[in-house]
């Protein structure tokens, strides 16, 4: 076997580091040392290639699934609105298949009466210048009134029982 010897003597093309210039050290921020330290391979370049074409190809599949959905979502809302509107209607025609619905809106609505009835309406029956006295604030206290009520009522019956009978004049 020959011997293979190291040569003392070594023939490099650099400089010596006594011609160098001398170095400064700079230090560097956390995210460059970080992106120093990655090391892509042609797999996972493959990998995040086809996981920008999947989200290139799926995005608008995606967005017309959640745009469907709420189109769903926006018609069962209407048509349960509607459910409500049927059945309210339905309600109030089965109220005018009543008779007597149909008497209360017709006295109510146009003042109709049957034949041999008296119709009477209060037009404005105070004085204006009674309901100015109204406006009296409400105190938070309970107090005792001046007169008792039951009095005034038991005078008021007995007054009304003695009344003369009114005549209205015939015109």
């Amino acid at each position: 076997m020959a011997k293979i010897t190291k040569s003392t003597q070594t023939t490099s093309k650099r400089p010596s580091s006594a011609s160098r210039e001398p170095r400064v050290p700079v230090s560097t921020s956390t995210g460059a040392v970080w992106l120093r330290g990655i090391r892509f391979s042609g797999f996972s370049l493959l990998m995040m290639g086809l996981l920008v074409l999947g989200v290139v190809v799926l995005a608008p599949n995606i967005s017309a699934f959640v745009e469907q959905r709420q189109q769903i979502a926006d018609l069962n809302a209407q048509l349960t609105e509607d459910g409500d509107t049927v059945d309210r209607l339905t309600a109030e025609r089965e109220r005018w298949n009543d008779k007597t619905f149909i008497m209360t809106q017709a006295r109510e609505r146009f003042f109709y009466v049957k034949p041999g009835e008296v119709s009477f309406l209060v037009i404005n029956d105070l004085d204006a210048a009674a309901l100015a006295d109204v406006d009296e604030p409400v105190s938070d206290e309970l107090t005792t009134t001046d007169t008792d009520w039951t009095e005034a009522l038991l005078a008021s019956l007995l007054s009304s029982a003695y009344a003369e009978e009114v005549t209205t004049p015939e015109g």
